[in-house]
């Protein structure tokens, strides 16, 4: 059947309403205010499945024959994509076996797991993970989905822009995050069907630029390597089927670093209380990135699965990237009542201390001096200046130091 076509599309958003949520866009008073655009989420992280690619999935699956099915399914994801065609698989009552890199989070591999699906840990990234998924595809017979590089996969996730225009007709621009470009090529496809003045900008993590540096070249390539903490991102090489499309239809690709995804998620989670995955974060990083201003932009927020430790990882080097958290070093006397004066001027200046490191053999003479690191907890970088400053006025030379929670 023909796909990426108005009619699949429109086939595609009917059958998905059987298994999706219907997530509003969020109008976000923060970022508007701090970008100059009206920005709206796309909150694809509160999906049953925690993420978008239930739609790809659940579509592919509908289009499948009775044969296709009963040889049983099989994929390679980093973790969305798996839990889509296990709950996919559950529904139409079929086997499935996921192929996941070892370094999917483990709520990723758990959920997979509750839906029935068979799991294999294979892989430091998706690349290897697939490669081992099409070999056990050829050994035992199943049928293989494709987590982006399928046409059925694209039209599926591009039921998104179709949700996204009915509720937002005058839509500027939509931010996608890419990996190996199903979302992107789905999403980006219809927006343009449906009104070519719409901009699409595919997002993807500095450390796994694969579909920027494909552009660059005028054709597929393959980086060497990938590192990002955007695991449902890390993809060396896009989907060669789609990367035609993704050619005619984006407007851009725009990268961001991994410190950007940091302080992403702790806007998210102060401001909207919503816990969004590092690669859903990609287009609430990119934001400032945009030239246009006074646009109406739509951010997809593409999954939420993230595990608690990874999180708690993310939310501490988020208050140390904006200075909410930071160690200072100062030397001190090796004298009675020196810690005192320093803490009446942390305490002056409303200075939280979380952690105190005394080395007395910094110096030869520890009568000279001795060191004293102090980690604090601080308003932002104005208050972190403020109390630097007023030990700089005390005397003590502050310096500061990387910061270890």
């Amino acid at each position: 059947m023909d796909f990426l076509t108005l009619e699949s599309f429109e086939a595609a958003s009917e059958k998905v309403r059987e298994v999706t949520l219907d997530t509003k866009l969020v109008y976000s008073d923060y970022f508007s205010e701090r970008t100059g655009n009206r920005v709206y989420l796309k909150p694809e992280n509160m999906q049953f499945t925690g993420a978008y690619k239930v739609r790809g999935a659940y579509y592919k699956m509908s289009t499948l024959s009775d044969e296709e099915r009963k040889k049983g399914i099989i994929t390679a994801s980093a973790g969305n994509h798996a839990q889509g065609v296990a709950y996919a698989a559950k529904c139409y009552g079929v086997k499935a076996v996921i192929v996941m890199p070892t370094t999917t989070p483990l709520i990723k591999v758990n959920r997979t797991k509750s839906y029935g699906a068979e799991v294999v840990l294979y892989g430091d990234v998706y690349d290897e993970a697939c490669n081992k998924a099409l070999e056990l595809a050829a050994e035992q017979g199943y049928t293989f989905i494709h987590p982006f590089n399928d046409f059925g996969v694209a039209t599926g996730q591009g039921t998104i822009a179709m949700e996204i225009v009915k509720e937002l007709p005058l839509v500027d621009i939509i931010l996608v995050p890419v990996g190996g470009g199903g979302l992107a090529t789905g999403v980006s496809t219809l927006a343009k069907m449906l009104n070519p003045k719409i901009k699409v900008y595919a997002v993807e993590p500095a450390g796994a630029n694969c579909l920027e540096e494909s552009i660059k070249a005028g054709k597929v390539v393959t980086l060497p390597s990938v590192n990002t903490i955007a695991d449902g991102t890390a993809v060396k090489t896009p989907g060669d089927k789609l990367f035609p499309y993704l050619q005619k239809n984006l407007d851009g690709v725009i990268t961001v670093p991994d410190e950007d995804l940091v302080v992403a998620f702790l806007d998210m989670v102060e401001n909207h209380k919503m816990i969004v995955e590092n690669s859903g974060l990609l287009t609430v990083a990119a934001l400032k990135y945009l030239k246009e201003k006074g646009k109406k932009v739509v951010s997809i927020l593409s999954g939420g699965n993230m595990d608690v430790i990874t999180m708690s990882s993310v939310v501490s080097q988020g208050l140390i990237l904006r200075d909410r958290i930071f160690t200072v070093s100062v030397l001190l006397p090796d004298k009675p009542g020196q810690l005192t004066k320093v803490s009446e001027v942390i305490a002056r200046e409303s200075g939280n201390v979380i952690k105190l490191e005394h080395n007395q053999f910094v110096s030869i003479n520890r009568n000279a001096a001795v060191e004293l690191r102090i980690t604090l907890e601080a308003f932002g970088t104005e208050h972190k200046n403020k109390i630097m400053e007023e030990l700089e006025k005390g005397g003590y030379k502050p310096k500061l130091v990387r910061t270890v929670i």
